[in-house]
């Protein structure tokens, strides 16, 4: 079904509905912004374009406007908004000091949820704004005596769980630096990240639920632990009931029992506004990921805007978007709670073979406002026949989808299924940013196939290769001015070297992000991909190198690739390429060896589609797996428009894997 098929030429998919936009936070924002700025006092406070333009051509009016709108609570006043405007480097609201956690507790009542744990077996349970606060300040405590301080590195290894949420919440508190990942990397994936942090303490589960297993991670805590020679305790959590044995740790034990039931005052550390609040990380693909930093100020804006504008978050809502903790989108929705909201943790498979539907059921049971899940989990519930419509999910007014691309054909599935109401709001960002680059708001039309605008503050344009922009063609996704929650800096960076690589040499003083995009003539976004050679499967990123490095362990394997590559019809392919030793033959107790080398060594998440057998993997004259160019040969781009034979060590190889994307298609359009 094409775009044209699901609407007339020219109309949106859906339009914005015109009391709900009249009332959201956005449209108050606009005429607050016309009452106390002037500006946009002769437009209708739901034009959300000219919101938009006026957002990226006076950036300290903006932003200072979000400031003053959220009434961000600082212990410091700010100086300048923008000091220096310039990419990278720009420095934002110097002289102020605040901290993320005081604004992330601040708007919770003390007897309204402010989370609420889920599972994949229907369980729940609700922290109050009370306890939270009181748990935060207890594992504050507990980290302080473990000689925790401001600047000082705490990792976490856990599920979704509220343990996250507040061991987080107290590191920031405190000062020091947070960065988490889930328990379904390996305890060497985990390392290679946590281990450049140098980290003072480690918080982490005895396990996680998943698909109607626990899965016990006891021994990777251990492994892990002995692989970060820095830490002074580990504080375990009991999540899944399994007992821990604390004879067997490098350093001292806490357990979370102790640590978070202490009566304590929470106290949080004025920081400057680029005080580092966490390490993000990149998903590895050419080497050890690298260590995002963002600072507490630009996310404490960056996310009152996302949640609080864009997505029309406050007191009385609730999100609840599925997500591991090492995708970008759970530090998005911790920040719920700072637009005085509910957050929903969930722990487990987001649809188990026993209960697909369980997160439907969830969100009716506990009025979720907004439901958030990726591209492949709605074409999931569409093929295998899931109707949400059997709950009652009235409460919900928008379903957020991001991760990858969701194909026009997906949009009357979630009409039909959950009613005209509600906004189906794709969306897309990174790590990198740690938000969102396009997206929708109540006031905009959706697009079957396309993200409705830039978010507010985002300077977007789809440049050429020459640094042009161009509409209606597919280009570079840029930025062309700054945002507050671009990174600090990379960790262990300290020229700023790999920064600059990272996002600015394509185009100088522009980001680059490493998208395909058509900025559309009426306003939309369309995102066709990656660039770059990133696996993304349903929003989780992990790094070719990381599965490269699973498979290549094995006696019987010489070399592999592994390609994500982006299908017409929104699938996602992943197949994985090996070139066997001398004498051995690929066959099924090889490829089931090669698949639990991935899950053990890398990640469940990632496992292949297909595993083939190939002649050779091409490399760069340098050595370098040539994996966006195969990529781009399975997608169908012509040899000659992906690569230079020349800059190919074994150019032979480029026709096979021409050959092997065009046999796939061939067989998909004749299925």
């Amino acid at each position: 079904m094409t775009r044209a098929q699901l609407t007339p030429p020219g109309k949106p998919f859906q339009a914005p509905d015109p009391e709900a936009g009249t009332h959201s936070r956005i449209a108050d924002f606009g005429r607050w912004v016309a009452r106390h700025r002037g500006v946009g006092a002769a437009h209708d406070h739901t034009d959300y374009a000219a919101l938009h333009r006026w957002s990226v051509t006076d950036l300290e009016g903006f932003w200072s406007a979000v400031w003053e709108y959220f009434d961000v609570d600082a212990a410091t006043p700010y100086e300048q908004v923008l000091a220096e405007e310039r990419m990278p480097g720009a420095r934002w609201f110097t002289g102020a000091t605040l901290n993320y956690t005081r604004h992330a507790l601040r708007h919770l009542g003390d007897d309204r949820p402010a989370i609420v744990a889920l599972d994949e077996t229907g369980a729940g349970h609700e922290v109050s704004g009370e306890q939270l606060r009181a748990q935060v300040a207890s594992v504050a405590a507990t980290l302080r005596d473990l000689g925790v301080g401001r600047g000082d590195r705490v990792v976490g290894y856990l599920p979704n769980t509220p343990h996250a949420v507040v061991a987080f919440l107290a590191a920031a508190g405190l000062g020091a630096v947070w960065s988490v990942c889930g328990q379904d990397y390996a305890p060497t994936a985990a390392a290679d990240r946590f281990a450049q942090l140098e980290p003072t303490v480690l918080v982490a589960a005895d396990g996680y639920l998943f698909n109607g297993t626990v899965h016990d991670r006891r021994p990777a805590v251990r492994e892990l632990a002995r692989a970060l020679p820095t830490l002074k305790a580990t504080v375990l959590v009991d999540h899944v009931g399994l007992p821990w044995s604390q004879d067997d740790h490098p350093a001292q034990t806490v357990p979370w029992e102790d640590a978070s039931t202490r009566t304590e005052q929470l106290v949080c550390t004025p920081v400057p506004f680029d005080h580092p609040l966490w390490v993000l990380f990149s998903s590895g693909t050419t080497g050890l990921p690298k260590g995002i930093v963002h600072g507490h100020g630009g996310v404490v804006l960056e996310h009152l805007k996302t949640l609080g504008l864009q997505s029309d978050l406050g007191p009385g809502d609730r999100l609840l978007w599925y997500t591991t903790t090492h995708w970008m989108m759970w530090n998005l929705a911790v920040s719920t709670l700072l637009t005085g909201a509910t957050i929903c943790t969930y722990d487990g498979s987001p649809a188990p073979l026993t209960r697909p539907g369980v997160l439907w059921e969830l969100a009716a049971r506990h009025r979720v406002t907004l439901f958030g899940t990726s591209p492949q989990y709605l074409l999931g519930m569409a093929k295998f026949g899931i109707d949400p419509s059997v709950h009652d999910l009235s409460s919900l007014r928008a379903v957020g989808c991001t991760g990858s691309t969701l194909p026009a054909s997906a949009y009357p599935w979630v009409r039909d299924h959950l009613g005209e109401h509600v906004q189906l709001a794709s969306s897309s960002g990174g790590t990198d940013v740690v938000s969102g680059f396009a997206g929708s708001t109540p006031t905009t039309p959706v697009w079957a196939g396309e993200l409705s605008a830039p978010c507010l503050g985002v300077a977007l344009a789809a440049y050429d290769a020459e640094g042009r922009p161009v509409v209606d063609q597919v280009g570079e996704l840029v930025v062309t001015r700054p945002m507050p929650s671009m990174p600090l800096y990379f960790w262990n960076d300290p020229d700023g070297s790999r920064y600059r690589d990272a996002y600015f040499t394509t185009y100088p003083g522009v980001w680059r992000h490493g998208d395909w995009i058509t900025a559309t003539g009426h306003g939309s976004v369309i995102v066709h991909g990656r660039s770059d050679s990133t696996l993304n499967r349903n929003g989780v990123r992990l790094g070719s190198a990381d599965i490269h490095a699973a498979v290549e362990r094995l006696p019987e394997i010489t070399e592999a690739l592994v390609i994500g590559a982006e299908e017409p019809d929104g699938g996602y392919w992943m197949p994985l390429f090996v070139v066997p030793a001398d004498g051995v033959e690929l066959d099924d107790a090889l490829r089931d060896r090669i698949r639990h080398a991935i899950r053990s060594g890398a990640s469940p998440r990632h496992v292949p589609d297909e595993i083939l057998t190939v002649p050779g993997i091409p490399h760069t004259r340098t050595g370098k797996k040539l994996e966006v160019p195969v990529k781009r040969l399975l997608q169908g781009v012509p040899t000659d428009q992906v690569v230079s034979p020349a800059a190919v060590d074994s150019p032979e190889l480029l026709a096979h894997f021409a050959r092997l994307g065009a046999g796939r298609r061939a067989a998909r359009n004749s299925a």
